[in-house]
């Protein structure tokens, strides 16, 4: 990833986390306790409109393997 990119990527998460304080919070837990093979990550979206569209993943270990991956990328 080039510089450029970073910088804007950063300021647009500057941007996110201004907006949604709680999220980095919740990163920040996710870190410390570390994801594990069959922990469970539930997603929820709720529209304007009431409809609401849900879905669950139990991490796998080629997931940790990705994760750990993009991990590195940053680096």
């Amino acid at each position: 990833m080039d510089f450029g990119m970073m910088l804007k990527l950063g300021g647009m998460w500057a941007k996110f986390t201004k907006n949604h304080p709680k999220f980095p919070q919740f990163v920040k837990a996710v870190k410390k306790n570390g994801l594990q093979v069959d922990t469970i990550i539930d997603l929820k979206l709720t529209y304007l409109d009431g409809n609401v569209i849900d879905t669950n993943l139990k991490i796998t270990d080629d997931d940790l393997k990705m994760f750990e991956e993009l991990k590195n990328m940053k680096k």
